[in-house]
């Protein structure tokens, strides 16, 4: 393995770069496009500061809204391009409105197609143009979702209802919103995500408006109805929809649902519900195999390709090895092609092998282990010469601190424990103990470019397996 010119910068590129335009698609990308379409693409970009970002959002509604679901994830997005932000502060910027205001009730016609009804009062119908049929690509792993939702689109009520599930990032809502895509033309379409579902039934009782509610769902060709599971011990609304879904049923509409699980896995949901899903056509999305994987990372290489004139080409051999080694979701794939090539646009370079593995250093797994405190210890000890014992005990010999410190930040940036959970295994230590050695360790690099390359050594070793310390 070739060494990087520059271990510092390489390591560190995600953290000393920062595109908005990156993290809102990832945000796309991991969150799905129904919540980034409905909530976070209402999110701007205002200013960076040291150790956290000000964004902007129109009301506090949306705020409150983001922040109670989704900010943890959207901060984690954040850090990895800018490991130093801790916080994120929104701002509410008030768009200028000439009109109603976002949570007016809009009179419709209700003889018109769903699909262009304003978003004001449900929110739904957020269909994506560019997740269609023709750019769904297929394996054996998905073969047969596609297949049925290709034949509901062409024949509604062929198979009713459809219920699509699998595990996150795997494409189920690209299925759905692909057949919604296909059959707004000339139907009635209504595409709602089962939080947006959950959220405007709450909405619509407090409002004393639940006739306006049901009749916006009970006037419609086809329902499609994202993530099911978020209905999971709402014993009222469970109760409308049940009604909802049997008079779709009886008028001969069309029901597509998707979920993270089999009906008969789903919990805390009415049996009778349950019943109804297994009536219908069940199909699974597994995860994707190695040739499927291969696929999606050579069309979504050659679509940022295209979008990027100037961009480095990403070679065959780096794109054969993300499809080899990332084996979750189809997110996690397009995550990766993502990062390497921002890594691309940002040194003007195309990644070899060993910065690639650096870039990607938290989606990878390649020895196939888990990377545990219990490994972190045992590497560092090797590293520095000195016992496991003697590392965990409560001595305070320099020779002895400062190999404690190291394996301290390294379990601190290589795991997802909690400072707590880290104390913990570092024989009950405070999780102040635990910050101050993180802490220490970030201020040493900044000035001794020796830690810099032991701390890359050691994480090449805790990563990568590799024992020649060539990173």
């Amino acid at each position: 393995m070739n060494k990087l010119t520059n271990n510092q910068n390489i390591d560190n590129f995600k953290s000393n770069s920062f595109d908005w335009r990156l993290v809102q698609a990832d945000m796309k990308d991991k969150l799905g496009s129904e919540v980034y379409e409905s909530w976070l693409k209402k999110i701007s970009f205002i200013e960076e500061f040291n150790n956290y970002i000000l964004l902007s959002v129109p009301t506090r509604f949306i705020r409150d809204w983001i922040t109670s679901r989704y900010l943890d994830q959207i901060l984690q997005i954040i850090k990895t391009y800018k490991k130093d932000i801790v916080r994120i502060e929104f701002r509410i910027v008030e768009p200028d409105r000439s009109g109603k205001t976002n949570d007016a009730l809009e009179e419709v016609n209700l003889k018109e197609n769903v699909s262009f009804i304003k978003d004001s009062y449900l929110q739904y119908n957020r269909i994506d143009p560019n997740k269609r049929f023709d750019n769904f690509i297929t394996g054996s792993s998905n073969k047969l979702a596609y297949e049925a939702s290709l034949k509901v689109s062409e024949n509604i009520s062929h198979y009713n209802p459809l219920y699509i599930y699998g595990g996150v990032g795997m494409g189920k809502t690209h299925l759905l919103n692909s057949i919604g895509y296909e059959l707004k033309k000339n139907n009635k379409v209504m595409f709602i995500s089962a939080e947006r579902f959950m959220y405007q039934f709450v909405k619509s009782i407090k409002s004393n408006d639940m006739v306006k509610f049901k009749e916006y769902f009970r006037n419609t060709d086809i329902l499609l109805i994202d993530d099911i599971q978020f209905i999971s011990g709402k014993e009222a609304m469970q109760e409308e929809f049940f009604h909802t879904f049997n008079a779709l049923l009886d008028k001969g509409s069309q029901v597509i649902v998707s979920a993270d699980r089999p009906p008969n896995k789903l919990s805390r949901i009415q049996e009778r519900i349950k019943s109804r899903f297994s009536g219908g056509l069940v199909v699974d999305i597994q995860k994707p195999d190695l040739e499927l994987r291969k696929k999606i990372v050579q069309k979504k290489t050659e679509e940022l390709n295209s979008i990027y004139s100037d961009q480095l080409q990403i070679s065959k051999d780096i794109q054969d090895f993300i499809s080899t080694e990332i084996k979750g979701s189809i997110r996690e794939l397009v995550g990766a092609i993502n990062r390497v090539v921002s890594f691309s646009r940002i040194y003007e370079k195309v990644p070899n092998l060993s910065e690639t593995k650096v870039v990607l250093k938290d989606l990878l797994n390649l020895s196939e282990n888990k990377v545990t405190i219990d490994l972190i210890q045992t590497v560092v000890c090797k590293f520095f010469k000195i016992s496991k014992n003697e590392m965990l005990s409560s001595r305070r010999s320099r020779y002895l601190v400062r190999p404690r410190q190291t394996a301290i930040y390294l379990t601190k940036i290589l795991t997802s424990k909690s400072l707590p959970e880290i104390g913990r295994e570092f024989s009950n230590r405070d999780h102040t103990t635990i910050i101050h050695s993180v802490k220490t360790i970030e201020k040493i690099k900044e000035k001794d470019p020796e830690m810099v390359d032991n701390i890359n050594k050691l994480k090449n070793q805790i990563l990568y397996n590799n024992k020649d310390n060539e990173i």
